[in-house]
């Protein structure tokens, strides 16, 4: 495939004259507690991406240094390529600190949408994805108000939210938030997002834009067969979804599953990866699956997920095991937000004070 030619990246449309293509590059392995970041050779593997097809990208006001990433790349991208270029999209979050919650304000608000703004380097934040730590909490209907007013003074073209749970998300469309997308996590690990939270989105016109799908690296052949690893991990993606694991069934149950799908990777010559994306990619909830791949050089087997076809057998075996499985259970990021719970215990509530 030459440079520019995105005939071989599908694409939906997630609102009236906004399309962004079935896969969206991730950000959070660009931030930090992942490693060292070199800024050239990240922005030089945004622009093979981009040049791939793969132009939209996700990050978050959390990702600590992301947001100014992506701003070079932009002017790196529309630099190289000028009034030609293909169109970007860009989608961040606004994750108000938990701490901040109970006297957040319009003010607040605006000021975390300002700063993503000036990270950017853009007029108009392309899509902005909003989180709230803790329903316990009110305010979140309210901030939810605030960024539509955003929207219609010019400063967000679209939004969506990111693990609001059910009722919440259903409360938000019921007050006429215009919410386009609903970022969850969704992978052959984790089901949650596929019971009612597709249908409500399926029902309401939301997109569901995933994360999680190579389950943070552990999908790939270099865990087939390995023995269970044991703490510290490599790193926090490692950590977050080793206790997915967990919930699946533990390292045993994974491995079944790791071996069905390199039997079928084996039948269509491509990878565990490839694989694991495209069971994603398949689910008619799912407008975009955003794929965590930190350098270009997995992009040959990111693309390689567009053109696996599985057969009905495949298919079968591969929901077979999911229902075996004992979890995760429950609504979009319960576990998560379970003050007590182990998944939470990983969590980091105040990065935008820091």
């Amino acid at each position: 495939m030459s440079a520019l030619d995105h005939t071989s990246v599908p694409t939906r449309q997630l609102a009236p004259g906004y399309v962004v293509p079935r896969l969206i590059k991730g950000g959070w392995q660009l931030a930090g507690g992942h490693g060292t970041v070199s800024r050239a050779q990240a922005i030089a593997d945004m622009v093979a991406f981009a040049e791939a097809g793969i132009t939209a990208f996700d990050c978050a006001d959390i990702y600590t240094g992301v947001e100014e990433l992506i701003g070079e790349f932009l002017r790196e991208w529309y630099g190289r390529h000028g009034a030609a270029a293909p169109t970007i999209r860009v989608h961040t979050k606004c994750v108000p600190d938990r701490d901040a919650l109970p006297n957040l304000t319009r003010a607040d608000i605006e000021r975390l949408i300002d700063r993503s703004l000036t990270r950017l380097g853009v007029e108009a934040l392309d899509l902005v994805q909003f989180h709230w730590w803790n329903f316990d909490v009110p305010g979140w209907l309210e901030a939810a108000i605030h960024l539509a007013e955003l929207k219609r003074a010019g400063k967000i073209r679209q939004l969506g939210v990111t693990n609001f749970d059910t009722p919440r998300l259903r409360a938000l469309l019921d007050a006429g938030i215009p919410i386009v997308s609903h970022q969850v996590q969704c992978s052959l690990l984790d089901r949650r997002a596929l019971g009612d939270m597709a249908t409500l989105c399926v029902e309401r016109g939301v997109g569901l834009l995933t994360y999680g799908a190579l389950a943070g690296g552990f999908f790939h052949e270099q865990w087939l067969g390995a023995p269970e690893p044991q703490s510290p991990l490599e790193n926090r993606s490692l950590v977050k979804y080793r206790l997915i694991i967990d919930e699946f069934g533990g390292w045993a149950a994974f491995q079944q599953l790791l071996h069905t799908m390199r039997r079928i990777a084996d039948a269509h010559g491509t990878t565990i990866g490839a694989v694991a994306l495209r069971a994603v990619v398949d689910e008619p909830a799912v407008t975009s699956v955003i794929v965590g791949a930190r350098h270009a050089q997995h992009l040959p087997a990111t693309l390689a997920s567009l053109s696996v076809e599985f057969t009905a057998a495949e298919r079968e075996a591969l929901k077979s095991l999911m229902a075996a499985a004992p979890g995760p259970r429950g609504d979009v990021y319960h576990l998560e937000r379970d003050a007590t719970g182990v998944h939470a215990g990983i969590m980091r509530y105040n990065l935008n004070t820091a």
